[in-house]
């Protein structure tokens, strides 16, 4: 299931959002880009629709993913 991020208080999104790049380990290459960088990076991927926040009742647990992978697999987060 898809969680609107825009109905979420901001301090939510934003801690969901650190979570996951603390999680994640995302790799932005050469550069090094701050913490606050990498957030608002992932908050214009949400507002441009590439990504998108998924619940997955099956594993009890929100992820963040490209919306294209949430669509090929969506059967697995109902």
């Amino acid at each position: 299931m898809i969680i609107p991020f825009k109905e979420l208080p901001i301090e939510t999104l934003n801690n969901l959002i650190e979570s996951f790049i603390l999680r994640e380990g995302t790799d932005y290459g050469e550069d090094d880009f701050s913490l606050n960088d990498k957030i608002s990076h992932i908050k214009t991927q949400l507002n441009q629709g590439d990504v998108v926040i998924v619940y997955s009742e099956l594993h009890e647990s929100i992820n963040i993913m490209p919306k294209a992978t949430f669509q090929q697999n969506q059967n697995e987060f109902e």
